[in-house]
């Protein structure tokens, strides 16, 4: 007896292609459902962002070198000049010191003249974005 293997295999080619084309990929709809204090906060940060211009501000350097002497620097400046804001960026391979955020060149050099007796190695500068 002989088994005849071609029309069974046409049998199958057959109805695989018919499946295909019948069957679908699955189609789902995605609803998605936030809280509306979500859309608040992001809506309050887009305005803080907005009115942040790092670019248009005057900063002071004081130091530029390790990170332990960075830090102790920070504190130093928080003590002796309460009413600037301090911070330590890292520009590689340095910490560097900034303190202020002036909006013109006369006000951050003002402020210059007296931090320049305690840190005579300060540097007036405007950061980049």
């Amino acid at each position: 007896m002989k088994i005849s293997t071609i029309p069974n295999n046409l049998i199958l080619s057959t109805f695989l292609c018919l499946t295909a084309t019948i069957t679908k990929a699955q189609q789902q709809n995605i609803n998605i459902q936030q809280d509306n204090k979500f859309e608040q906060l992001l809506n309050e940060k887009r305005k803080i962002n907005s009115s942040i211009t790092v670019n248009q501000r005057y900063k002071l350097q004081v130091f530029s070198g390790s990170s332990d002497g960075a830090k102790k620097t920070l504190l130093d400046c928080k003590q002796d000049f309460k009413e600037l804001e301090g911070t330590i960026v890292f520009n590689t391979p340095n910490f560097k010191v900034w303190i202020g955020n002036f909006r013109t060149r006369i006000e951050a050099e003002r402020y210059m003249i007296e931090i320049k007796k305690k840190y005579p190695n300060s540097l007036l500068i405007k950061p980049q974005k």
